[in-house]
This record gives structure tokens, sequence and C-alpha cells, in this order.
């Protein structure tokens, strides 16, 4: 530990909160900058809901969210509009303050009217959400599912995720909201920060008891009730790799401003704590995702009144012990200098090895189960060709270790969901016409040139055009109680622009099929250009 920052390079900087803890020149570290912005509740859900706009089926997993204070107006008149057509829904709503955690000033209501509006609203943003009145029920307590996420490059993109969680339990039992029970914390909210100070709260020495439990024991539950534990899975990792391509875009104009192109710097990778919930007929909903999920695997006991101690918590060591690990095994500078003389041998010798040890740290009712739950998960996490560089590199060195505990699945399932990358490609253009490095924010010139270089400016749309268009988005955006230090366009304000000029272009299609048309329209008049400029260069 260096409090005060260390002069000295190392291979591996471990920061405690973000990418700025320290300046770092080298290395590897284990934070994204912006990281902390992009999973903020409201940027959260501004990302997921360009790709709703876009790809409304596909992303069906993120509850209906409005912003505060700035859409309460949109708010009350879509909840009446929705009444109004069903008499019959009966809906509640979860608030939840933008910066807050571990269920800090997060509360219920049934209708807009019951927002406290007064003051605090003001000064601290919030998202309300439709809240989930059925979900899964285990010993009739509401759980959420906390779910370890390695984000080990941004380009090329690369995605691991744990094959164990936490489940983390409420304390009294369940009941579908009501007037009467609305404030009953205990009942409906899952955060383990809360639930911790209830008197039915229940710390077990078993993974698959009490009121935190590993996810494997649920599966293994589930599995033995006829449950499709395949498909869960392959519903999660859909899931994950959905939201990821959600806050990537914005990720890289982050990460091209605190490390431009071609100067060096450190290279990052991120643990990201995904909190899923399970609703009755098996669909996973994303609550939120935690830039910075707690990593401890220790518990605080009270001796007496007022003097506690640090004990060992069984199902936090028994899964965060391994994801650390592995982070810093798929991470390690030194594997790529190694060379293996026969990596299709150790190959197969590695895929011996983790059939005789797979999954050896889930604990099961009964082996049958176990066994059935380790075949799904193994099936959808398995190590295939995609892992193999992984498996081949880590072998000798690490021949006493279990097997990897994170999987990839992306690149491995990247022809699957590359078709929704769009929002990535039109941050591509964002930071093409950024012009000075280490901005994040347009500029009017950088703007127009994009529409002149791009030949998106006609007899119709004049330049004229143009400057309004950049004025009233960029205008309405920085209005919005955006922290930004610098004027402009931000990403968001530009994706917005870019959705309204390809619905002035391509009228008669969707808009993803709009947008995918604009991009490559642009892409083609960028590539023709930069030839031109390498054959003037070569002249």
């Amino acid at each position: 530990q260096f409090p005060f920052g260390r002069r000295l390079p190392c291979d591996i900087y471990w920061h405690g909160v973000s990418f700025h803890d320290n300046d770092i020149f080298s290395g590897q570290v284990n934070k994204f900058p912006g990281m902390t912005e992009m999973v903020r509740k409201i940027t959260l859900s501004r990302a997921v809901r360009t790709m709703q706009d876009l790809f409304p089926l596909e992303y069906n997993f993120y509850p209906r969210s409005w912003i505060l204070p700035e859409e309460f107006p949109l708010f009350v008149a879509e909840v009446r509009m929705m009444k109004d057509s069903d008499p019959s829904w009966k809906p509640t709503f979860i608030v939840k303050p933008d910066g807050g955690c571990q269920g800090d000033g997060i509360y219920l209501i049934k209708d807009p009217s019951d927002i406290r509006l007064t003051g605090s609203i003001q000064s601290r943003p919030a998202v309300v959400q439709e809240y989930i009145c059925k979900p899964l029920l285990v010993d009739k307590l509401k759980f959420d599912i906390r779910l370890y996420v390695l984000l080990k490059s941004l380009e090329p993109l690369e995605i691991y995720i744990a094959k164990d969680g936490l489940s983390r339990f409420c304390t009294e039992p369940y009941q579908e909201p009501t007037l009467k029970n609305l404030h009953q914390v205990f009942m409906h909210l899952t955060n383990y920060s809360l639930n911790i100070h209830s008197g039915n709260f229940i710390h077990s020495d078993n993974v698959n008891t009490g009121s935190k439990r590993t996810f494997s024991s649920i599966l293994c539950r589930l599995s033995s009730r006829g449950a499709d534990v395949k498909k869960l899975w392959s519903d999660i990792i859909s899931l994950v790799i959905k939201t990821i391509i959600a806050l990537t875009p914005e990720l890289k104009v982050y990460y091209q401003s605190d490390i431009p192109a071609g100067k060096p710097g450190p290279t990052c990778f991120q643990i990201l704590g995904f909190d899923i919930l399970l609703m009755k007929n098996l669909k996973p909903m994303l609550l939120e995702v935690n830039a910075n999920p707690s990593m401890r695997i220790e518990r605080e006991q009270e001796l007496s009144p007022g003097v506690f101690e640090n004990v060992p918590s069984p199902v936090d060591e028994e899964v965060k012990v391994a994801v650390i690990r592995d982070t810093l095994r798929l991470v390690d500078p030194q594997k790529k200098k190694r060379k293996d003389k026969n990596p299709e041998r150790q190959h197969i010798e590695s895929c011996k090895k983790e059939v005789n040890i797979r999954y050896n740290y889930l604990i099961c009712y009964r082996c049958q189960t176990l066994e059935h739950v380790s075949e799904a998960s193994e099936a959808l996490l398995d190590t295939g060709p995609a892992d193999r560089r992984e498996c081949d590199a880590a072998r000798s060195p690490e021949a006493g270790l279990p097997s990897l505990c994170l999987k990839q699945v992306f690149p491995k399932y990247a022809k699957q969901f590359n078709y929704l990358r769009l929002v990535d490609r039109v941050a591509a253009l964002f930071i093409r016409f950024l012009g000075v490095k280490g901005t994040t924010k347009l500029g009017p010139t950088g703007f127009r040139t994009f529409i002149r270089n791009c030949k998106l400016s006609n007899s119709s749309f004049s330049m004229a055009s143009v400057d309004i268009l950049y004025i009233d988005i960029t205008r309405r955006w920085n209005s919005m109680g955006i922290e930004h230090k610098e004027s402009g366009m931000c990403l968001q304000a530009f994706v917005e622009a870019f959705f309204c000029l390809a619905q002035k272009k391509y009228k008669s299609l969707p808009l993803h099929e709009q947008v995918a048309s604009l991009i490559d329209f642009c892409e083609y008049h960028l590539a023709v250009l930069d030839e031109k400029r390498l054959v003037c260069g070569r002249g």
C-alpha cells in the first residue's frame, strides 16, 4: 500500500475508488476513466434508454425509468395515460437517488404525487422506475443476485463473467406492495447494508443457507424443481453483454480523453458488480451496475454493546477470492512472455483437469443436482477456443491453482451481439471530430466539419440549419444539470443529433435501420476522404 502515491513504476495498480486515485503512466490499472460516472443511476438509465429506442425487444430487461426532476411532468403524463387506457393497472414505483448506494434514500410510491419534490429532489436528482411486483421468491423471501463481471479490455471489447455470485435476501416475507407495507424496507429492498440491521438477518457458515448465499446454491434449488438453468444463464449472459455494449460508447470518450491515442499510458481493466433480480418467470432484470463492488470477505460481529470484531464470512470468501485471484491471472503481464512448447497438449490436459475439479467450489444439496447445474453452466461458460489462450498460457506456472472461475463471454459470443453496437460506431465518428486531444465535447466547428466531410448538407438542409440543430440540442443537454467542465456538445447530444439526421434522410425505415444506414453513409464518405488524403500525401 502506498497511501501517498508511488513514483516507481508498477505492473498492476489496484486503485480503491477510481482511475484518478493516483497519477499513472504505464502498466495496468484496475479502473477505467469515467466508469464511476457511467454507472450512476441517471447515466446508466440514459445509456440503456438510447439502446431501447434502437432495439426495444433486446433491451426489455431494464425497468421503465424516468429521470427526476427534468422528466417529472413526462412521468405524471405517461402514468395518467397508462391508467386511463387500463383502469385495472395498479403500479408501484421505486425512487432511487442518482448518487445513492447501499439503499440510501430509496423509497416506494404508488402515485407520482407521492414523490418528495420539496428541496431534496432538486439538489439530489433521482431515477424513478416501475417496481417489479412479482419477483422470484425463495423461502417466501425476495432476493437479488450480485454477479461479478470483468471488463478486461475496451478496445477490443473483452468481457468475462464469474461462474458464481452472491444471493442477498430480504429478511421479512414478501408481499406485493400496498399502501400499508410500502415502507417495510426489510420486505422490499434486498440491499445487504440495510438488511444486516434486521433482527431476522441470519449469518451462516454454510454457503447454502442464511441471508446471504451463493448464487450456485439457488441454481441447484431451481434445478431440483425442474427449472431450465441453462436458459437462465444464457439470459444473464445476454443481459451483461448488452448492458456493457450500452456503456462502451461513452467510456471510449472518457478513455481517449485521459489516455490519448499514440501516447504512452496505462491499459485498464475493471471488476463490476451487476445487481440482477429474477422475476417469477425466471426472466432476469437489471437493477443497477456497481463500479466499486465490495470485496470484503469479513463481517462485523458485536462482542458487547458498541464493541465489534471482524470475523470471516464463508460465503463472501467462496466467491470473491476466486474473482480477485482469477482477475490477476488474466491480466498477468508475464503471461504474454511465456511460450508453451505444445499448446494443443496443454489444452487437452487443462480440460481434463477442469472436468475433474469442475465447479469444485459449489457446495449444493445433492451431488446429482450439483452435476446438473455444473454442466448447464459449463456449457455456456466453458473453456472454448476463445479461452484457449488463457488456458495454455496459465497452465505451467499455475498448475496448483483451480480452473478459472471467470469465463469469457465476449468476443466469444460477438457474432450474436455485434449488430447492437451502432452507438459504438456513432461514438467513433464523434471522437474523430473532437479535434483537440483530451476533450470530451464537440465544438460548433467540429460539428460543421462532420456534416461537411460526411456530405450531409444539401439544399433542404443548409449549414444554417446545421448550426440551429447544434445550438438547440447542445443548449438543452447543457441545461439538464449534467456536470460539464467544458462547453460544447457531449456524446449523448451528438447521438440525439445523429438520430435526428438519420430520421430526416431515411424516413421510411425503422430507427435502427435509419441509424445503421447513416453510419454506413458517413463511414463511406470518410473512407473516400482518407484515401484522397493518402494519395495526396504520397504525391
